[in-house]
């Protein structure tokens, strides 16, 4: 697949980055929200899943789970790190998210996991857009969202929670909760993250 803006920095720097991604757990980053996911078999669908940190553990959990990473490289990673896991990788991306929709899957969980900061204010809605028309009924949506400065290599936005939250409600998408947290989980001083988990 064309390289896509949002994944500028990834394929020359994948296994640093797969280092830092499996250093912390599934439940470190997922805890504050984690009693908000349906429960397994439930289908999941994890977007910029990267090395499949996240789609591993919720397939050894039980879960159907499709991982949607743009970047082969870090595929590549995830298959060195998480082969026996039970995922079925796309190579696909937002905003678009045309392999995807082209399956005619819905899902119980979408994850979004430290991915929206990476997509341009004119691709904003129309991949909330194909999100929420992949989320089965009463599905579950969860973002986590990056705050703080940008590395001037790479490209990404630090959105207001304010505006995700407004194109999630004109997608018909219901907020169950919001929270800003200033622990980032590699320790970087100068970052926070915000969740907010929405149902349709």
């Amino acid at each position: 697949m064309v390289e896509i803006a949002g994944s500028k920095g990834y394929a020359e720097k994948a296994q640093r980055f797969a280092a830092d991604y499996e250093s912390v757990t599934f439940e470190k980053v997922h805890n504050p929200v984690r009693g908000f996911y349906p429960g397994a078999p439930a289908k999941v669908l994890d977007i910029g899943a990267g090395t499949g940190r996240d789609a591993a553990a919720l397939a050894a959990l039980g879960y159907q789970v499709d991982a949607v990473e743009p970047t082969a490289a870090m595929r590549e990673q995830g298959n060195l790190h998480h082969a026996d896991a039970c995922i079925n990788w796309i190579a696909d991306s937002l905003p678009d998210l045309a392999v995807v929709r082209a399956s005619g899957k819905q899902y119980d969980l979408i994850l979004l996991t430290a991915v929206w900061m990476h997509l341009q204010e004119q691709e904003r809605l129309p991949a909330m857009q194909h999100c929420a028309a992949l989320l089965g009924r009463n599905g579950i949506m969860s973002m986590s969202l990056r705050h703080g400065p940008v590395p001037t290599e790479r490209h990404m936005f630090d959105i207001p929670d304010k505006e995700t939250i407004a194109l999630a409600h004109t997608c018909g998408l219901q907020l169950l909760y919001q929270k800003s947290y200033k622990n980032d989980t590699l320790g970087r001083n100068d970052i926070s993250w915000s969740y907010a988990v929405f149902r349709k």
